[in-house]
């Protein structure tokens, strides 16, 4: 039983993993940082730390529409390989 919980938590980990958008934002200019920070706050109606870190993270499964507008804000700075760790 025990094992099945350790299987289950690190499937889980490696799942949620694929939703993050680290990989993009790790290759950000630090000029650009704060100013794309903020168009991804805008796009997906974020308001606070807590719930950026999350999205960031890939904690939460986004939307297609969210996906897209993600994807849309990454190609402006010329970054295509957005998600993952």
């Amino acid at each position: 039983m025990k094992i099945a919980k350790i299987r289950y938590f690190f499937n889980t980990q490696k799942n949620m993993n694929k939703f993050s958008f680290k990989k993009g934002f790790g290759q950000l200019q630090v000029k650009d940082v704060s100013y794309v920070k903020s168009e991804i706050s805008t796009a997906l109606n974020i308001k606070n730390r807590t719930t950026w870190y999350n999205r960031l993270n890939g904690d939460v499964e986004p939307k297609i529409s969210e996906v897209t507008a993600i994807e849309e804000i990454f190609k402006r700075k010329g970054i295509t390989e957005i998600w993952g760790e």
